[in-house]
């Protein structure tokens, strides 16, 4: 009951195969017909006949007997190919257009004019006075005095005495010895031996064959065609248009007066000076003395205190240029600007955009691709390696080594060393110091400073800032605002359609022939049943084997469907006779 649902199914697969079944072998495993009635089978080099064997030259029908069990064959199969044909199509698309419309608008600009004023200001005028003053310095007078004093010392003179003395030592001698020794030793001496020996090995040949075979092939070819269309399209044109402004300006006029003014001059004066010396502090160092170091044996130098003085620099005469002033009236010519107001007329040129419509023819070129059947023949060389077996007699040398037993005599030189005690005489000198008293006169310059108090008449200027107020026009710039029309151009948008051509592509199914290598599987009884069979045809359709197991039947596709779903075979032999093996190539059943 759980496979009644099952019928309904089997019965449309059986509707939609058509229950046209073709001869087949082993249990309708494999199908020796093509996969549609668009083709027959064709078998490379001819077509297996109903006793098995190959007919060369003719064309396999799916009546005739099965091909041979375990073998290969080509049949041709119909394969459904999708091929694109380009085709032109029109059509519209819409753009928006952007024309440009005059419009006056009212507008206000500022315009610059200059008003003149008067201005009070405070001027700062220089007024300078001299005056007298008197300064107190001091001045250090030099005052040098020569002293003498007797220094006495001590010097250490050398005394040099030569004396002598005997030095005993020893030194090695070297004596030298030869001695004579027997060494053994061993040498392994190579031996070589040619021996032979015979090696079998493969040798790959290349067998080429020659095949070839006619290709039909397509060819898109462009074929081009003129075409025209006329466009419209707006062109600015432009346009110049003379106008007149006035405008105000300020012109600067020179205004030439004289006027008294009292001048200060004068005239340099050279005064010489005496300016006193700088007040330098220095150190002075006493007179040393010479003194006997016992430990030493010789006289040291022992330098005198360091005592620090005050000394007054020379004083020094200086010129310098004294300015003595002089007030004196002289008649001056100023230059003042005043500023004028003035107007004047500008031509000036407005430039403005006039559309106008026109329009043009323009050629254009269409491509449109063709296809075109071709045919070539295409040559190919298949290459298939056959071994060949070679032996050959192969030379080669076995090397041992054989130990053999050898000496030699060897010279070798000892050497040691004998003491042997000698004697010199060595001169040497000795120094010593004796010591000297001696004495001598020393010449020394002190110099000190003596203060002497001075006063001298310095005259100086006192300068004043006196405020002074006056009176100058001045031209201040303004702004006013005027109000003026003038034609500006507004951007506007419009949609237009204008055609266009576009090609596409539409598939369109193509039928062809494809070769399909197709293998038939080998007989699955046991070997005993199978060794008599010499095809496939031999086995029969619903005989008993030698062997013991059933016979395939002869069911179809559909039969063989029914059977696996409802049971499948059942054979009381215990073998498999064939009934599910599954097609290896080909379409299949």
């Amino acid at each position: 009951m759980k496979r009644l649902w099952l019928l309904p199914a089997v019965a449309i697969i059986a509707i939609v195969s058509g229950a046209k079944s073709a001869s087949a072998a082993y249990c309708g495993a494999i199908s020796y017909q093509g996969c549609s009635d668009c083709g027959s089978s064709v078998v490379d080099g001819g077509t297996i006949a109903g006793d098995g064997a190959i007919v060369e030259g003719a064309v396999a029908d799916g009546s005739m007997g099965a091909p041979v069990a375990g073998g290969t064959y080509t049949v041709m199969r119909t394969v459904q190919e999708t091929v694109y044909d380009q085709v032109e199509e029109t059509r519209y698309r819409s753009r928006n257009e952007v024309y440009y419309e005059d419009k006056e608008v009212q507008g206000t600009r500022t315009v610059p004019y200059t008003e003149q004023k008067e201005v009070q200001y405070t001027v700062m005028v220089p007024s300078y006075e001299t005056k007298t003053r008197t300064i107190n310095y001091t001045v250090m007078n030099k005052v040098v005095e020569n002293h003498s004093k007797t220094i006495n010392y001590t010097v250490k003179v050398p005394v040099y005495e030569t004396k002598t003395r005997t030095i005993n030592y020893t030194v090695n001698k070297p004596v030298y010895e030869t001695h004579q020794k027997t060494i053994n030793y061993t040498v392994k001496v190579p031996v070589r031996e040619t021996r032979q020996k015979t090696i079998n090995y493969t040798v790959m040949n290349p067998v080429r064959e020659n095949h070839s075979k006619t290709v039909n092939y397509t060819v898109m070819v462009p074929v081009r065609e003129q075409k025209s269309r006329t466009i419209n399209y707006t062109v600015y044109n432009t346009v110049q248009e003379q106008k007149v402004r006035t405008e105000n300006y300020s012109v600067v006029v020179p205004v030439t007066t004289t006027k008294m003014v009292t001048v200060k001059g004068g005239h340099w004066e050279t005064i010489s000076e005496e300016v006193p010396g700088k007040m330098m502090r220095r150190t002075v160092r006493e007179p040393g003395t010479w003194t006997f170091d016992p430990s030493t044996c010789r006289n040291v130098y022992c330098p005198g205190a360091c005592r620090v003085e005050c000394v007054q620099g020379c004083p020094t005469t200086v010129c310098k240029k004294v300015w003595v002033p002089t007030c004196e009236q002289k008649e001056v010519t100023c230059t003042s600007y005043t500023r004028e107001c003035r107007t004047r007329e500008i031509p000036y040129t407005v430039c403005r955009k006039v559309p106008e419509c026109r329009t043009k023819v323009v050629n254009y070129t269409v491509c449109k691709m063709v296809p075109e059947c071709r045919s070539k023949v295409v040559n190919w060389t298949t290459c298939k390696m056959v071994p060949e077996c070679r032996s050959k007699v192969v030379n080669y040398t076995v090397c041992s080594t054989v130990c053999e037993q050898r000496s030699k005599v060897v010279n070798y030189t000892t050497c040691k060393m004998v003491p042997e005690c000698r004697t010199k005489t060595c001169n040497y000198t000795v120094c010593r110091t004796v010591c000297e008293p001696r004495s001598k006169v020393v010449n020394y310059t002190t110099c000190k400073m003596v203060p002497e108090c001075r006063t001298k008449t310095v005259s100086y200027k006192v300068c004043k800032m006196i405020p002074e107020c006056r009176t100058k026009t001045v031209c201040v710039n303004k702004c006013r605002t005027e109000c003026f029309t003038k034609t500006v151009k507004v951007a506007k948008c419009r949609k237009v359609c204008e055609p266009y051509t576009v090609t596409k592509c539409v598939p369109r199914v193509v039928c062809k022939q494809v070769p399909v290598q197709v293998c038939a599987p080998a007989p699955t009884c046991c070997d005993p049943c199978s060794a008599g069979i010499s095809s496939a045809s031999d086995m029969g359709c619903g005989c008993a084997s030698d062997c013991g197991c059933a016979a395939p039947s002869c069911d179809g596709p559909v039969k063989s469907l029914l059977k696996n779903i409802f049971g499948g075979c059942h054979h009381d032999c215990g073998c498999d006779s064939g009934c599910e093996v599954a097609p290896s190539c080909g379409c299949g059943c």
